[in-house]
């Protein structure tokens, strides 16, 4: 009963660590990391909610990551549409595409749909090079504008990293909501077993549907404040690799916990960082740290440090309650 007072707590100081982090990290370069920290977790909470909610896998979320980047990149670069309503119609298109493709695909169970979404993002990232006319090629589309908002250019790491994380904490926000909502227990029910829910009269379909348009529009708009925040658009970006990076963030952080995404992010990311000077050997000690942390966390980074808490205050309790008993 303790437990959703105590999320609005942490919530809380969150939300004010957040406030004044720009204010104690001040050299461009940590900003700068943080801010790629905050985009991914965006995507990453997206499959975190189709993963770890409903039980879905998806290994070609870079697709639309994609689909939001070079939607809003072509619209400002090319016809000069204003950055927000290019990143709107981004996110709807990605959506409207994503019902379009998940309404045949979630049919699918387990193997078969991690394949069918993987098939997916090879087909969109192709596209991505191949259409020279519309996306650039490998060149890419440079020169897409910086968001402004009200009036103000997000042209800095501190300005862009509160418009970014001001992002997360909504989202945050509208998962601790849903995790004790009656979607939040419909869609718990089919991680579980499709089977039973159905059997309990949800309609599983419609949620599962639900989702991952959902899930989709959070990669699409993760997509967006990428291009943005780099005033670039690149096939590279939004290949296989970074789908992968997605799910492992995803799994790593912890499946179905609210902060998984953002523990994964930011582990993910400073990896790739520490590890950058080890050239292509980078990719072997990424691969074994990872698998070390699923060996002895294979919960997820959030989900098996809050085990372990509970553990290590379970006997004090014990021994708190044998001295209240005692003569």
């Amino acid at each position: 009963m303790a437990r959703r007072p105590r999320t609005w707590t942490v919530l809380g100081v969150f939300g004010a660590v957040l406030l004044v982090a720009p204010l104690i990290v001040r050299q461009p370069y940590h900003q700068n990391v943080i801010v790629f920290i905050g985009i991914s977790a965006l995507a990453a909470a997206g499959l975190n909610l189709l993963m770890g909610y409903a039980g879905q896998v998806s290994l070609g979320h870079a697709a639309f990551c994609g689909m939001g980047g070079y939607a809003t990149a072509v619209l400002t670069v090319n016809h000069q549409v204003n950055p927000w309503l290019a990143m709107a119609i981004g996110v709807a298109v990605t959506c409207a595409l994503a019902w379009i493709i998940g309404t045949p695909t979630l049919r699918l169970h387990g193997h078969y749909l991690a394949i069918a979404t993987l098939g997916f993002g090879v087909i969109v990232h192709i596209i991505f090079v191949e259409w020279r006319a519309l996306t650039g090629g490998v060149s890419g589309i440079p020169g897409v504008p910086d968001l402004q908002l009200a009036g103000i250019a997000l042209d800095s790491h501190m300005r862009f990293y509160y418009f970014v994380w001001g992002c997360v904490f909504l989202v945050l926000i509208a998962f601790a909501n849903l995790q004790h909502s009656r979607p939040g227990r419909a869609l718990r029910a089919i991680r579980s077993s499709e089977l039973a829910a159905e059997t309990a009269g949800i309609n599983t379909a419609r949620y599962k549907l639900a989702v991952f348009v959902l899930s989709a529009g959070l990669a699409a708009l993760a997509g967006s404040m990428w291009v943005h925040y780099i005033n670039f658009a690149n096939p590279d970006r939004f290949g296989f690799l970074y789908s992968i990076e997605l799910l492992v963030m995803a799994v790593l952080g912890g499946l179905g916990n609210i902060w998984g995404p953002i523990v994964g992010a930011g582990v993910i990311t400073i990896l790739s960082q520490v590890l950058r000077p080890l050239g292509e050997l980078d990719v072997a000690a990424f691969g074994l740290v990872t698998m070390l942390v699923l060996i002895f966390l294979p919960q997820g980074i959030t989900t098996g440090l809050g085990t372990l808490v509970q553990r290590l205050r379970a006997p004090r309790r014990v021994g708190a309650g044998d001295g209240d008993g005692g003569p």
